[in-house]
């Protein structure tokens, strides 16, 4: 399949503004001690609002291609920030300090992998799923929990999170602290994701999902490793949305 030209555009625009906004961030860690945490999720929002932003002005045929490419593009993305690449160009490596948190070092880029592989792992059967019974358009609900409920949980926590509570990382011992108002951010954004798509549902299966959805989408961030409540979050709120759309 021939790929068109406006995906190409769209990408390089994208992959433009990415790179000027880590680098930006990075800066700003550096020379005037932005926390990292701020900035690590001005990339997680950039990440997610870019692309469709980008998509109003350039559009292109959504494809199983496309999709691929996409994936193969967010890999190559992450791989310029090995060692050996950002210790050699000074660009990468202050693009690297817009993310590197100190607690997560010297797992940074490995748990940032294994998330994207094991999210796509999980996305993709779901993907499929929902296309085949015409329902896509609801797997939105579980990618703004993820994208808007999460990415604002750990700025909200440092800022508000009085009361925290403890979470664990994959390959290592060390403990991780999360907190009850980020958490609260992550509910609150499943509540008005369902209801910005109730069309799709009936009455009984809008109730469900109001009461079933935000709680299990909110536990699955609460308990998953730290870095790792992407996969969980698409996991929970896949299954819950099929268990719903089955027996509601």
């Amino acid at each position: 399949m021939q790929i068109p030209f406006e995906f190409w555009l769209h990408h390089a625009i994208f992959y433009t503004l990415l790179f000027l906004i880590h680098y930006v961030c990075g800066l700003c860690v550096i020379h005037y001690n932005l926390k990292v945490n701020y900035t690590r999720k001005i990339n997680h929002f950039a990440f997610f609002f870019l692309p469709t932003l980008l998509s109003s002005v350039i559009e292109y045929p959504y494809s199983a291609t496309t999709f691929f490419i996409d994936l193969i593009c967010a890999f190559v993305f992450l791989t310029f920030f090995i060692a050996p690449l950002r210790n050699k160009f000074r660009v990468l490596f202050v693009m690297f300090c817009s993310f590197d948190r100190p607690e997560d070092r010297p797992w940074t880029l490995t748990w940032l992998y294994t998330q994207f592989i094991a999210s796509y792992l999980v996305l993709i059967p779901l993907l499929a799923y929902f296309e085949n019974r015409e329902m896509l358009p609801l797997i939105m609900i579980i990618i703004i929990a993820n994208g808007v409920g999460d990415g604002l949980a750990e700025p909200v926590g440092i800022r508000f999170g009085t009361r925290k509570y403890t979470t664990y990382a994959l390959f290592t011992r060390q403990k991780y602290v999360r907190s009850y108002a980020g958490s609260a951010c992550v509910w609150v954004t499943t509540v008005i994701a369902i209801l910005a798509f109730q069309h799709y549902f009936s009455t009984t299966q809008l109730i469900a999902a109001l009461l079933l959805m935000p709680a299990l989408i909110t536990l699955a961030e609460a308990f998953s490793p730290h870095t790792w409540d992407s996969p969980l979050i698409y996991a929970t709120g896949g299954a819950s949305l099929i268990g719903i759309f089955h027996y509601a």
